[in-house]
């Protein structure tokens, strides 16, 4: 088909689970020959991975919090953003507005909303994100990253499309390579993160955890994981006295290499985190932030540990016991972990940048796209094609 070259404007929210989805969404509409533009808030545009043709334009982000007086400067921020939004319509002129979440969206898209300019909300979490709860009866379509969305009120159901979380091309083309060999004598290479600044609670727990794993397993370890600087000291000393290597960082540069060559993840449940664990295929012990709005990264869960792909801890539970029953009952034995990897492989939705894409070209004047809305493309998703052995455990899923 050919397409027209049209204008689209992403608003996101200063933080990565928010920008990321919108960044690899800008890529692929800059690759359909579309220009793109993004509005977001100073913290925002401090976000590594914006692609350097998307031009940023920062706007006041109202914050709400528990006092009531706080609101006023918060609904002066909200509408200063608005007319710096409209604005940036009047001369940017988009087909479409896509709004993923995140207080710096809510302007933007109340903004497009009232110049009645096609606009579409995204939703990376499990749980439909507060600003997107107060927007979605302005939109016309609701893009869901699972099948299941907690707080999204049935009266919406008719404008959700299912489509998945995007994830880096760097990642996502890893999805073909078979699961690292993990045999009874070989190496487990375990890596561990907690999101971009690392989390204490996983360099406090993660080692004594790993040290009272059988010695069959424990002497075959090899460990990566990302702490906070202060931490890193202390960790270091940890897996020292416990005579199991490891390699330690504040940032790993080639994560997803580390990705790649990793049998198991431990690790938070950020959205963009689960989306790149299921696209590759990787098992994981996942401890949701406890304080994570409404509980939702224990709801990005859900799916990947009812297909047996990870194991869920609470954290008030994430003990260095409880951690390694749960390894032990992951990878006492290939087969176990070989099966938690084809399970997490077959949660992954590998098609959702094309299909974001594919929804925003429906709206804005392009012609009628053919998009797949709940339920369909969770089984495309599923079904592409199916790296060297992982045939037997598609088939078994099904």
């Amino acid at each position: 088909m050919t397409r027209s070259s049209r204008h689209y404007v992403l608003a996101a929210g200063g933080t990565g689970g928010h920008l990321l989805p919108a960044f690899a969404l800008a890529t692929e509409l800059d690759r359909r020959g579309h220009h793109v533009a993004l509005i977001t808030d100073e913290r925002g545009a401090e976000i590594p991975g914006k692609p350097d043709f998307m031009p940023a334009h920062v706007i006041p982000a109202g914050r709400f919090g528990k006092n009531p007086l706080q609101w006023i400067k918060g609904i002066r921020a909200v509408l200063e953003g608005r007319r710096m939004a409209l604005r940036l319509y009047e001369s940017f002129e988009p087909s479409a507005v896509i709004g993923f979440g995140g207080y710096p969206s809510a302007p933007a898209v109340l903004a497009s909303t009232s110049a009645d300019i096609p606009t579409i909300l995204h939703e990376q979490n499990a749980v439909l994100g507060r600003v997107n709860r107060l927007l979605a009866g302005r939109v016309q379509a609701i893009a869901t990253a699972y099948p299941d969305v907690e707080r999204l009120a049935d009266k919406h159901s008719d404008k959700v499309h299912l489509v998945g979380n995007p994830v880096r091309a760097g990642v996502l083309s890893l999805r073909e390579e078979p699961f690292p060999e993990f045999t009874e004598d070989g190496l487990l290479r375990v890596l561990v993160t907690g999101g971009s600044q690392g989390a204490r609670v996983l360099s406090e727990v993660v080692p004594d955890g790993l040290a009272m794993l059988p010695p069959a397993l424990r002497q075959r370890l090899q460990v990566t994981q990302q702490c906070r600087a202060e931490d890193l000291d202390a960790v270091r000393e940890r897996y020292r006295n416990h005579e199991i290597p490891a390699e330690l960082a504040t940032y790993f540069e080639d994560m997803a290499t580390r990705l790649a060559d990793a049998h198991l993840f431990i690790g938070r449940a950020g959205a963009s985190t689960i989306a790149e664990l299921t696209a590759v295929g990787r098992p994981a012990i996942l401890v949701p932030l406890p304080i994570a709005t409404d509980d939702h990264q224990a709801s990005n869960t859900r799916e990947m540990a009812k297909a047996g792909g990870a194991r869920m801890i609470r954290q008030e539970r994430f003990t260095g016991k409880e951690l390694a029953k749960q390894i032990k009952a992951l990878a006492e034995n290939p087969q176990g972990l070989n099966r938690a990897a084809h399970a997490a492989w077959n949660c992954g939705r590998p098609k959702a940048v094309e299909d974001l894409a594919d929804l925003v070209e429906s709206f804005g004047g392009a012609d009628m796209m053919d998009v797949i809305r709940v339920g369909g493309n969770n089984a495309r998703g599923a079904t592409q094609g199916v790296p060297a052995g992982q045939g037997a455990a598609k088939e078994a899923a099904e």
